[in-house]
């Protein structure tokens, strides 16, 4: 499975099997892991066979069921660690869809407080990311209109346009989809996150999913 697939087929899933990860599923994902951390300066983890934190109410409330296993994402604080948190997570997710796992990103509907336990001293949680073999795949989120979603004077170029219709394939936080890009002079764009709640981590996605959708146009984020 290529990225762009991976992109198109990726859908939230609460409800899991009992398989596990094992195997050289195991080993992609967590080189996958290790090499996000290098790049980021993260402390991402995956925690598996841990049944404690997706048990309680609040799991339910959210509709998991199931979630053994969760990738947490944390380090030291600093004004761009939830962007680097979504940025870096969604690569996690999308290398997931290609190895033939399903996730879930998950902000409050999980006992935050057993889930802090592998958290190293000094760093800060930011939010986990269920993950297994889910039982569907899945469904598509509904879409903003991409109308309200950019802007830019003139003519819209091939590659921002790709990265748009990315984009709209991000998970977002309540799948508010609030955010915005804006093509500027000189190729530069401008991506901004609208929404009250975990804005840093929608904005990293969106922007991850930008990237994959405009290829390799020559364009500068400011």
């Amino acid at each position: 499975m290529e990225i762009l697939e991976a992109v198109a087929r990726r859908h939230s899933v609460r409800s899991y099997t009992d398989k596990k990860i094992e195997g050289e599923v195991l080993e992609a994902l967590q080189n996958e892991i290790a090499l996000c951390n290098k790049e980021s300066g993260l402390n991402i983890k995956l925690i598996t066979n841990d049944k404690e934190v997706f048990a309680g109410k609040l799991a339910q409330k959210g509709g998991f069921n199931g979630v053994e296993n969760y990738i947490l994402l944390s380090g030291e604080k600093s004004d761009d660690l939830q962007e680097k948190c979504g940025y870096y997570g969604e690569k996690i997710v999308l290398k997931a869809q290609m190895l033939g796992l399903n996730t879930c990103w998950v902000a409050g509907t999980y006992n935050r407080r057993k889930a802090k336990k592998n958290v190293d001293k000094g760093e800060k949680l930011v939010c986990v990311i269920a993950i297994g073999y889910g039982e569907t795949q899945g469904k598509p989120h509904k879409n903003t209109l991409i109308d309200f979603l950019f802007r830019l004077r003139g003519d819209m170029p091939s590659w921002f346009m790709e990265g748009m219709q990315c984009a709209m394939l991000a998970p977002t936080a309540m799948n508010k989809q609030k955010f915005l890009f804006t093509m500027l002079d000189n190729n530069k764009v401008k991506a901004e996150a609208k929404g009250k709640f975990y804005k840093g981590v929608d904005l990293g996605i969106v922007k991850l999913h930008f990237e994959i959708g405009a290829g390799n146009a020559e364009y500068e984020f400011v």
